[in-house]
């Protein structure tokens, strides 16, 4: 296969700018993709006839100022996370096992049928070698064999967004076979998230959403929309195939990063991705292509192949006809959407599934944004938009100002930042008057109601149980979200069988009651104890601390730093001194670069 990416001389000024704003971010903390904003699509019958690929077999023809971000994007966590898929409405669900698992154990013997379904061309041309075979069989297998529940909810969710998948990607001028990377990358899950933080059915990182156009903060997360997003990715692989010239090496970078990439291929001389694998173990261990991948095109492969075939392997075939009937509006800044949605006959969830990229029930004041509304219920809720006064406010909760009020006590008090009751009532929440009333935003899972004073003593109670039954200790990188993942439980679970009002008052040192998991939390926390007090005793210390450290045995973290990382962030981020991060890496100064790998004790 020849390829037309031409090697660049990392020595070269232009090649060393270009590889430094060429960063992206999968779920190992490299991100991915550019957006642009969607332009109208091309017809199904143009897709279908001017790209022959995968889809094209099938028979069917189907100015203001900017909300806060916080600081490494903390806010951003979704606040309601599941081991299940959650629904519309809810915030966010972590990806399934099924999407980010481990490579498959070996195949059991395949059926005659399968094979031939098996050495089928894909619309791309694909020409594994045995060993690449050998893993697109095992994701075969796995994906109609243990795994084929889930390929099929997939499915039937991707129904929905598969159309105007394939337009986006026939007007970028691409194979409709890559219709099939948001099954790879999320089930085609709008909703889901990385434990890296990666976002949307595209699975992009913050950083690189905004990089690219996408709006990514307290008010809106547009990884979330499957328009913004597709043509995100589309314009981002075109980049890829255009840089590298290989289909393989596209879909490496786009799971990797195209810094990753052509490092990898510099340092090695590899011609192509098979190349490049074979020659992995002769990379270091910063620039060694992780496992995921390595994997990732065979596994892309061996959808593509389910995909051109889900009759014959007994899945319900793609309904083409299903997707809702839309037109898009331009709403003011500060709409209260869920008076929106109630004027149109919906509720939240109804009106969230079709617009996702929400994340309050109100739209960021001082900009327009376009709302997707269905066409059988244009004429009530263009109705309300030309008057919003005609409803009560609903996605708002209205406070009025007492004595003793402040910004602070506000923000505490409702879980919103201060910017945000600011950008929100302007003049009337700087002065704060008692009597005033100030509006405040509710979170699309409308959980910023105050507590009352018989739920905050009901909450105490249950947190005073909850200490005399802990069984966790919270450890400084530990958030509801990492320990909610870890034990199997949602974060809003996880949150009032502890009596906490927020999943943000969880801080290291405190004392959780993971429910339902009493017994194997206590002895996993006990055995854990009792092996790191046998290492204390039985072996010496094996770094020198640094001089402003006692000499103690400690945990050893390796973390890749990322675009826009510091000393001083990363020392945050980990609760460390920034003269320990120097110390145990011996940095100079703040030199840091994107790609290096560094060590944290803790």
């Amino acid at each position: 296969m020849i390829r037309k990416f031409v090697r660049l001389s990392l020595a070269t000024a232009s090649s060393a700018c270009l590889l430094a704003s060429l960063w992206s971010c999968s779920a190992m903390n490299i991100d991915k993709a550019s957006a642009v904003k969607a332009s109208s699509p091309d017809s199904p019958s143009q897709a279908s006839s001017s790209h022959p690929g995968l889809l094209a077999a099938q028979s069917h023809d189907p100015g203001a100022k900017s909300a806060p971000v916080l600081d490494n994007d903390a806010d951003l966590e979704p606040e309601e996370m599941s081991p299940v898929p959650l629904t519309p409405g809810q915030t966010g669900t972590m990806l399934e096992p099924e999407v980010n698992g481990p490579l498959p154990p070996a195949a059991q013997q395949l059926t005659e049928e399968q094979r031939r379904i098996l050495s089928q061309k894909t619309g791309l041309d694909f020409g594994l070698d045995l060993f690449d075979s050998q893993e697109v069989e095992r994701y075969f297998a796995y994906y109609t064999g243990p795994a084929r529940e889930s390929f099929a909810r997939w499915l039937k969710r991707a129904q929905t967004q598969l159309p105007y998948v394939r337009e986006s990607l026939a007007k970028n001028g691409l194979p409709q076979d890559l219709a099939m990377l948001p099954f790879a990358e999320s089930g085609y899950n709008c909703y889901a998230y990385s434990w890296a933080g990666a976002g949307g059915m595209w699975q992009f990182m913050p950083y690189t959403a905004r990089k690219y156009g996408l709006t990514v903060d307290w008010w809106l997360d547009e990884r979330r929309d499957p328009r913004m997003a597709t043509e995100a990715a589309a314009r981002y692989l075109s980049f890829l195939n255009d840089m590298f010239g290989d289909w393989y090496l596209a879909l490496a970078a786009y799971n990797a990063g195209e810094g990753k990439i052509s490092r990898a291929l510099e340092a090695t001389d590899a011609e192509d991705f098979l190349d490049l694998v074979s020659q992995n173990n002769r990379l270091n261990r910063v620039m060694r292509l992780k496992a995921e991948t390595q994997h990732y095109v065979p596994k892309f492969v061996a959808i593509t192949k389910i995909f051109q075939n889900l009759e014959a392997l007994g899945f319900e075939p793609i309904d083409w006809n299903v997707a809702p009937k839309l037109e898009t509006v331009k709403v003011p800044g500060g709409t209260d959407l869920l008076a929106l949605a109630k004027a149109g006959g919906m509720n939240w969830e109804q009106f969230h599934q079709l617009n996702p990229a929400f994340r309050r029930l109100v739209s960021p004041p001082n900009r327009q944004v376009v709302v997707a509304i269905p066409v059988n219920k244009k004429a009530p809720m263009l109705a309300y938009l030309e008057d919003p006064s005609a409803r009560p406010h609903a996605g708002f909760i209205a406070h009025e100002v007492t004595k003793g009020d402040s910004l602070r006590k506000l923000a505490r008090r409702y879980h919103v930042p201060q910017e945000i009751i600011c950008q929100v009532n302007g003049a009337a929440a700087k002065d704060l008057q008692p009597g005033t009333q100030l509006m405040v935003p509710l979170s699309s899972t409308g959980e910023a109601v105050p507590s009352s004073p018989a739920v905050v003593q009901q909450q105490r109670n249950t947190r005073r149980i909850a200490a005399s039954r802990a069984n966790y200790v919270v450890r400084k990188r530990d958030s509801a979200w990492s320990i909610s993942k870890k034990f199997n439980l949602s974060v809003k679970t996880l949150v009032e069988a502890n009596g906490l009002s927020s999943a943000k008052e969880i801080r290291p040192g405190m004392r959780l009651n993971i429910p339902d998991a009493t017994e194997q939390a206590t002895k996993k926390t006990r055995a854990q104890a009792a092996r790191t007090r046998e290492q204390v005793i039985r072996e010496p210390v094996t770094r020198e601390s640094a001089p402003h450290e006692q000499a103690t045995r400690e945990q050893v973290t390796r973390y890749t730093v990322r675009q826009g990382d510091t000393i001083y962030s990363l020392s945050r981020r980990f609760g460390v001194t920034a003269d320990a991060l120097r110390s145990w890496n011996k940095i100079k100064g703040t030199d840091l670069r994107a790609g290096d790998s560094i060590k944290v004790y803790q």
